[in-house]
């Protein structure tokens, strides 16, 4: 059988759907022929202090920094806030065991839910709801903490209807400036928490979009789909049992943060297939743009941790399905 020549000239091409929010195909191009190593070389418009390190398993990593962070600071009594994504058991049960096992008293400790599901009206989801990003928080990290070292639950924050409209000013208050560490890892959209390519925040100004605070958005399309296939939906794209909106801090809160760590190793389920591969591509290669939002770390100091399979290179595979 004979090879099928394409001629160049006539090679397929079509621009992308209108849903996709970053559509920039010579960026594309470029990003998606990068993998391994290539990932840590430095872009000429990064900040100083924005890192990039390819790693077997960065997931140790990320809980020995919270954890050393941590115990530095209660060691010298001092405050110490972080804001924390969410569903994170994974990150959080080793996080508690580590405190129980060093005795780390955590009465200055205080932590703050990166974002919350809410209704079609708005309306944010109570701690008692199971897939819940606050339920996880307070189940898997808050009471698995010995409660003569947990911090006081008036040191727990989380978005709420009461409080939303003031979450950003609340952290910064409490952390005096911007909160000592956040851990962020992208969706699918590049989004960092809930900060989606949606009008609630794409600006024309970089500098405007990087200062909008705390609010109440309606989920990007690619969000729902992409939590769909999260654990606590089943993995199965039940996008209806998605709720479409949800509360969230603001990039003025990631910016303000004084360590920023960003762990960008999710896969389906342990398999190859990852829709993080291409957006971590993006986040970290391409341009600072609020139209792949996590890309904003880029102009601050910030450590992201690529696993090795989310390096790993990709392409056409005709003979490999779902």
């Amino acid at each position: 059988m004979k090879d099928i020549i394409v001629d160049p000239a006539t090679k397929f091409s079509f621009e992308p759907a209108a849903f996709v929010p970053f559509k920039d195909r010579a960026v594309c191009e470029r990003v998606r022929n990068m993998s391994g190593k290539e990932l840590e070389q430095r872009e000429p418009w990064w900040h100083p202090e924005f890192n990039v390190k390819v790693m077997m398993n960065p997931h140790p990593v990320l809980i020995a920094t919270l954890f050393s962070r941590l115990k530095a600071a209660s060691e010298a009594g001092r405050t110490f806030t972080m804001i924390l994504g969410n569903p994170e058991p994974d990150t959080y049960i080793p996080l508690a065991q580590l405190i129980n096992y060093f005795q780390v008293d955590c009465s200055k400790v205080h932590i703050f839910a990166e974002d919350e599901w809410a209704d079609d009206q708005g309306n944010i989801a109570p701690e008692t709801y199971e897939a819940g990003f606050v339920h996880s928080m307070l189940k898997y990290l808050v009471y698995q903490i010995d409660p003569k070292l947990r911090m006081p639950m008036e040191n727990v924050h989380y978005p709420t209807n009461k409080n939303i409209n003031d979450y950003s000013k609340i952290i910064n208050d409490i952390s005096q400036g911007g909160a000592d560490i956040i851990s962020t890892s992208p969706g699918w959209t590049g989004h960092v928490a809930f900060v989606d390519p949606i009008p609630e925040f794409v600006r024309d100004s970089v500098e405007e979009w990087l200062s909008l605070p705390a609010q109440i958005v309606t989920l990007h399309p690619m969000t729902v789909m992409q939590n769909s296939l999260n654990g606590t939906f089943g993995q199965s794209g039940d996008i209806a049992n998605v709720p479409p909106r949800a509360a969230t801090i603001g990039p003025i809160d990631v910016m303000r943060a004084k360590e920023r760590i960003e762990v960008h190793a999710l896969a389906t389920n342990g398999t190859f297939s990852s829709w993080q591969r291409m957006t971590s591509r993006l986040v970290t290669h391409g341009p600072v743009t609020p139209l792949v939002p996590s890309s904003m770390l880029q102009t601050k100091k910030t450590q992201v941790y690529i696993s090795d399979e989310l390096a790993a290179p990709f392409e056409c595979w005709e003979k490999v399905g779902y």
